[in-house]
């Protein structure tokens, strides 16, 4: 799925809590130390080729530090609303959808 917009985040690692793993994840992608707030949603998706992901997104309205792509390809902040015109993996196209319509944030 390669070239194709992510959230960042990851793997949660055996003894994290997702938020903690959210953190640590920020740091290592973007080199921020990210306040992690209240649950967004959780979406759980099949992928035709038999693959399947439990996501869970949290808000983070703070963060300390720099922001430093340490491995995308790109890195963009954009406003909510713009988020559909960019071709986003499948798992994620219901909340790009709901956060432009307003519903989550």
């Amino acid at each position: 799925m390669a070239l194709q917009w992510e959230f960042p985040g990851g793997k949660i690692e055996a003894g994290e809590s997702p938020e903690q793993a959210l953190a640590r994840e920020l740091d290592e992608e973007l080199g921020i130390r990210a306040i992690i707030g209240a649950p967004v949603t959780r979406i759980r998706h099949n992928y035709r080729h038999g693959g399947a992901v439990d996501l869970q997104f949290f808000a983070v309205h703070e963060f300390s530090d720099e922001i430093k792509n340490q491995i995308y390809q790109q890195v963009r902040w954009v406003r909510l609303e713009d988020l559909p015109s960019y071709d986003f993996l499948a798992a994620d196209r219901g909340l790009i959808r709901d956060l432009a319509a307003g519903k989550l944030l």
